[in-house]
């Protein structure tokens, strides 16, 4: 329920995704690129047979000032809040990125704006776009090395913030849309910050439909705690692999959902429809 291609941060077509995912032995995958439903066309005509497509994204948010994640399932491309957000994040996105590159060259490393759009290519310019240019600039030996106070990590020499919505809003305008939303990886402490239950309790009164408790950057004691708060708010107990290609490992199949809380996360999304039909 939580994947990635090219279309932002990952390293492969969105068709390569589908494959790898069948040949993982999924009968389901969700590709959930950042602030985008652009792969969602490409990835639809490359199914392979037995393998069923959710479409979603996965929406930037911020908050308490910390950068937080959702993923929302389903959502109608044409829902014109949702449509401007997701615009608005990703023309952010650029300002971001040419910045970044400037704080870069500052501190001697060098990489070009120009370099950073190659890799990018079409997809939504993320960081992990500019760690691979700072590999192909000799500055890192692997992506994963710019994400530290260092270089390009939260309050990093070269880090800069962006627009992300209020993450309550940002429920809302899912559900508004006819769709569902999971908070991702929640207990991911080495992404810098923790979500704690208050927080979760407050978006699940905003109509969350469910938590990311499998996730590769959860420990068994994470997951038993984000189970039970899941248990305890009646949210879905959602898992997914978090998947980037390259950069991750090619992990597709190595977190997943347990078949009947899929069935319930997309009966959520069948509730919303209602909602969506009205905007």
């Amino acid at each position: 329920m939580h994947s990635h291609s090219n279309a932002s941060d990952g390293t492969d077509p969105p068709a390569e995704v589908m494959r790898r995912a069948r040949a993982a032995g999924l009968d389901v995958i969700a590709l959930t690129d950042h602030d985008t439903l652009a792969g969602l066309d490409a990835a639809r005509l490359a199914l392979p047979p037995g393998l069923a497509l959710v479409p979603g994204m996965e929406l930037s948010c911020r908050l308490d000032g910390h950068s937080l994640h959702l993923l929302a399932y389903h959502v109608d491309p044409a829902h014109t809040g949702l449509a401007a957000q997701r615009q608005a994040i990703s023309t952010d996105r650029l300002r971001r990125g040419r910045e970044m590159v400037a704080r870069l060259r500052e501190l001697g490393v060098d990489v070009t704006w120009e370099q950073v759009a190659a890799i990018a290519g079409d997809g939504v310019v993320g960081r992990p776009h500019i760690a691979r240019a700072m590999v192909d600039a000799g500055a890192i030996a692997s992506p994963d090395q710019a994400f530290t106070p260092d270089w390009i990590g939260p309050g990093g020499r070269a880090y800069v913030s962006r627009y992300a919505l209020d993450p309550e809003e940002a429920i809302r305008l899912v559900t508004s849309a006819g769709g569902v939303s999971v908070l991702a990886h929640p207990g991911a402490a080495q992404r810098g910050w923790l979500i704690g239950d208050e927080a979760v309790e407050r978006l699940a009164q905003a109509g969350l439909g469910g938590l990311e408790v499998a996730h590769p950057d959860h420990d068994v004691a994470t997951r038993r705690r984000l189970a039970a708060l899941a248990a305890a708010l009646g949210l879905v107990s959602s898992g997914g692999s978090d998947d980037h290609g390259r950069l991750t490992g090619h992990r597709l199949g190595c977190e997943t959902i347990a078949p009947a809380e899929y069935e319930r996360l997309m009966s959520l999304a069948a509730g919303a429809v209602g909602a969506g039909e009205q905007n």
